[in-house]
């Protein structure tokens, strides 16, 4: 796992259950505090028994430039949190966030809660949030409205239009407006940065869902305001489960024990 910071990190506790699981007795998962101006180098010094990386943030955007290859959704959300090495040396650049989120939004009925309205409301509009839009084009999302404090990265809004989805954008104070509308809200904003006012009156919000991709400091402020005005809410941690089950998948070429990981993440937390 690289990354700056990194201590925080679960994936550690995620991957080297997996592998305890999959009998991979000699194989350890580590986490190493990495600059996006070390990159090249850290990866360069690698030897061929390195099956794969972790990216986390700052590398997810370097990391096009130590990829051999690299897959169409890489490309398209403009992210990279896997390298997988190559057979023949080098490296293939994949982004899993988007299985991660697609599968929490499915375990949590969000397929049901996307049908009812097609429409879903993002909060922000970086990487993350083109994640969601990948995510969402999967799910049968129809419409999609990005809040955010200025203008949404063209970028994104250019991302969900070639997924066939119409756009529209709001502020972050309009949220309360738009939340009637729609089904599915996804935060991709920092804890603490969508606080539980962006809700207004929390309207009842029953049968709608929110993915906070936040996990630490749990609940935060929006998830709390949403469960308590009815919607069903899921954590970040959840999305971080899947992305990691499917980097197991990519780097061993083994199926993912998926309920082995999510004790392991869980536990690590200090939940029981």
């Amino acid at each position: 796992m690289l990354g700056s910071p990194i201590a925080h990190s679960l994936s550690p506790a995620l991957h080297t259950a997996a592998y305890a699981v999959l009998g991979l007795d000699d194989w350890r998962y580590t986490a190493h505090e990495v600059a996006e101006r070390d990159l090249a180098g850290f990866v360069a010094g690698l030897g061929p028994e390195w099956a794969g990386l972790s990216l986390t943030m700052p590398l997810k955007e370097a990391a096009f430039a130590v990829a051999n290859e690299v897959s169409p959704l890489a490309r398209e959300v403009g992210a990279v949190n896997t390298l997988v090495s190559r057979p023949g040396g080098g490296w293939s650049a994949d982004n899993t966030d988007v299985h991660g989120m697609t599968r929490a939004l499915q375990e949590a009925g969000a397929v049901d809660a996307v049908a009812t309205s097609g429409q879903a409301l993002v909060l922000g509009s970086g990487a993350t949030a083109r994640s969601a839009v990948a995510s969402l084009a999967e799910l049968g999302a129809r419409r999609v409205t990005f809040a955010v404090r200025g203008s949404a990265r063209a970028e994104t809004v250019a991302q969900a239009r070639h997924r066939g989805l119409v756009v529209r954008e709001c502020g972050l104070s309009e949220v309360s407006e738009v939340l009637p509308e729609v089904s599915l809200v996804v935060s991709t904003l920092p804890g603490g940065a969508a606080p539980a006012g962006v809700l207004g009156d929390a309207p009842d919000l029953v049968g709608q869902v929110l993915l906070d991709v936040v996990y630490a400091g749990w609940p935060t402020p929006l998830a709390q305001a949403f469960g308590d005005a009815g919607g069903r809410v899921v954590s970040g941690f959840e999305m971080l489960l899947h992305q990691a089950a499917r980097q197991v998948e990519l780097m061993t070429g083994r199926a993912a024990p998926v309920e082995a990981m999510r004790a392991a993440g869980l536990a690590a937390m200090g939940h029981r």
